[in-house]
């Protein structure tokens, strides 16, 4: 298949790309601010499929929303009609129009004219035009300082610049570019067009918030740094924005370092703690050291070695029946231990013993849920 990008340099355009790069089903040809109207019928060559993401949205001059958006769209019209009369096939076509369309101020009302005339041509020839009115969209590679909150935000705070919030309580409806992206391609793949009762294409999921709740989650995922605990970044909203936010990073702060407390056993290191689900560690122990030597009534934990070799020893606290086994990193095998069972580990290698920790919930020095009973 070949497909048409108008607006490839653009946010989304540049994600799209992207992703069809990845299929070797797909050629792409790319309309950018390089090129001209006149360039359509040359770049239509052949094409199955059309992206029509260029648009303008703040231009210096407001006569540039009928250049941008109307003209544009009236030449891509005429240059596709003429394409299909001339081969006989019709080109679908897909329109990132936007929300203000709905509105009357120049910018939406250049949008909705844009949409008009792809309604028209689908009228007319039969072929699909699917036309989104997408509301606020994230993502990776979006122009900060520009017209994205969200970017403006990930942007700055990431590199500790200021940010201005004029109405916090103000709402936000967003959509996440590999949802767009996603949607989109699937409509090229022959997908059942789903529209809403005014016939424009729908698209899910939508995410409503505030512009002040976002700043504030934007600024929680930078403490995690310091506070070492992230937040429910695997699914919906925070997954998506979590990504956004990290792909704003500057190069020099892919890396950052965490607290090493080290004596004459080794050192222990925490990596990562979650609100509900625990925290994630690792420590070391020399030849012959011993760790632990102590029970919980409710804490849980999860060993993993990944260096060196292992002895853990159990004995429980009220009956004294005991266990005693034996682990490497040569084995990926986790070691749990039981709550009312005091244990420990020792490195009965030559070398330096690394161990990967699980712990079902965050440390807390006023109730540890820890109690010395060596074995």
């Amino acid at each position: 298949m070949k497909v048409l990008i108008t607006g490839a340099g653009g946010f989304v355009g540049k994600n799209l790309q992207q992703h069809l790069s990845e299929r070797k089903d797909v050629e792409v040809v790319c309309f950018t601010r390089a090129n001209t109207a006149a360039d359509l019928p040359r770049l239509l060559e052949g094409v199955d499929f059309v992206f029509h993401l260029a648009g303008v949205n703040r231009p210096q001059d407001p006569q540039e929303f009928l250049t941008g958006n109307v003209d544009l769209t009236a030449a891509l019209v005429e240059a596709v009609e003429g394409n299909m009369r001339a081969r006989g096939r019709r080109i679908s076509i897909v329109y990132t129009s936007s929300t203000q369309a709905a509105h009357d101020n120049p910018y939406g009302a250049s949008k909705r004219t844009a949409e008009q005339a792809l309604h028209a041509l689908a009228a007319r020839t039969g072929a699909a035009a699917h036309v989104f009115r997408l509301p606020n969209v994230f993502g990776k590679w979006c122009r900060p300082n520009y017209n994205s909150a969200v970017a403006t935000f990930c942007h700055n705070i990431a590199r500790g610049l200021p940010i201005q919030i004029n109405d916090p309580d103000a709402p936000v409806t967003l959509v996440y570019v590999d949802d767009v992206v996603e949607r989109f391609i699937e409509l090229m793949d022959g997908a059942d067009a789903a529209v809403d009762a005014e016939g424009f294409a729908t698209l899910t999921p939508q995410y409503t918030t505030s512009v002040g709740e976002l700043a504030r989650q934007i600024k929680i995922f930078r403490d995690s740094r310091d506070t070492l605990v992230t937040e429910r970044v695997g699914s919906s909203l925070l997954r998506a924005l979590y990504s956004t936010y990290v792909s704003y990073l500057p190069p020099e702060s892919f890396a950052y370092t965490v607290p090493m407390h080290g004596d004459s056993r080794g050192v222990f290191v925490e990596m990562l703690k979650t609100p509900d689900c625990g925290q994630f560690s690792f420590f070391t122990a020399h030849p012959g050291i011993t760790r632990g030597g102590h029970y919980h009534h409710t804490k849980t934990e999860k060993f993993l070695v990944i260096k060196g070799e292992a002895r853990f020893k159990f004995r429980h606290i009220q009956s004294g029946d005991t266990h005693e086994l034996v682990t490497s990193g040569k084995k990926a095998e986790i070691v749990e231990t039981v709550p009312g069972w005091t244990h420990d580990i020792t490195n009965i290698g030559m070398d330096e013993m690394v161990v990967m920790l699980w712990a079902n919930e965050i440390f807390d020095r006023a109730k540890p849920d820890t109690y010395a009973c060596p074995l």
